[in-house]
């Protein structure tokens, strides 16, 4: 990842992919997102690939990369993947040589079966919004929203990595313990309060040793990329059980990742 502007990102640039450069594309040649896909219903590996207008370039067939792995793609340095970046770019753009044999490593998006981007060991969800977390502080403080750690230290919780699927699928409603405030007694049932959010996901790279802090200067270059995420939650189950340790079965059942 990297937030320098560069010449992949040149406004002026088209592709000889003639859907990137219609008006309102989400995958032109300036933006081009790694994902993992297989032809829907073959039942292959998936493999990586490259967002192009309407179309997935299959990143392996161009010969570019020697790997259907995303992480090991994730695992090289940051110039490695600016230089895949501008040789991807390059041989998207009109006039490249490479127009006709990549042709053939063409897939439409419609015709693909997507996953989640890679293989995720771990992840913390990280309450980075004021706003967001006064509204949701409302719901179970009313009086005390905002909790005066908020503003100097990351607020997170560890979340269930073996629940995170890829965008689109469907899930169970969650099931748990709530207690009505005029109640005596919690009772147990399917949850009522079934809420989203749009979140930032940022998918790191290159790790660090246990132990072994990141300079927050260094931090950029251990980032792989940035995609979107939605936490699913059960409001009613989170507002009984989050007590005094956090969110734990109102948030665990479902997040969804973006494919890209």
């Amino acid at each position: 990842m990297n937030n320098e502007l560069n010449a992949t990102h040149d406004p002026k640039l088209r592709s000889w992919v003639a859907s990137a450069n219609e008006a309102g594309c989400d995958f032109p040649i300036q933006n081009l997102p790694f994902g993992r896909f297989r032809p829907a219903g073959s039942g292959e590996p998936f493999r990586i690939g490259v967002a192009i207008g309407d179309q997935v370039l299959d990143l392996k067939a161009t010969g570019l990369v020697h790997t259907d792995d995303m992480n090991v793609l994730m695992a090289k340095s940051p110039t490695e993947r600016q230089t895949l970046r501008a040789a991807i770019s390059a041989g998207l753009a009109e006039g490249s040589e490479q127009a006709p044999e990549w042709a053939k490593a063409l897939l439409a998006q419609s015709a693909a079966e997507m996953t989640v981007p890679c293989r995720i060991g771990d992840y913390t969800d990280f309450y980075t919004s004021v706003h967001h977390a006064t509204t949701v502080g409302k719901q179970f403080r009313p009086d005390n929203p905002l909790l005066p750690n908020y503003k100097w230290v990351p607020i997170g919780y560890h979340g269930r990595v073996s629940s995170i699927g890829v965008s689109g699928q469907r899930f169970k409603r969650p099931q748990g313990q709530t207690k009505a405030p005029d109640a005596a007694t919690p009772s147990f049932g399917p949850s009522k309060r079934l809420d989203y959010e749009l979140e930032l996901g940022f998918l790191v790279a290159q790790g660090n040793a246990l132990g072994e802090p990141i300079a927050i200067a260094e931090a950029e270059a251990h980032l792989f990329g940035v995609t979107l995420l939605n936490d699913w939650s059960a409001r009613d189950i989170q507002a009984w059980e989050y007590q005094p340790l956090g969110p734990f079965l109102s948030k665990n059942f479902a997040s969804t990742l973006s494919p890209w």
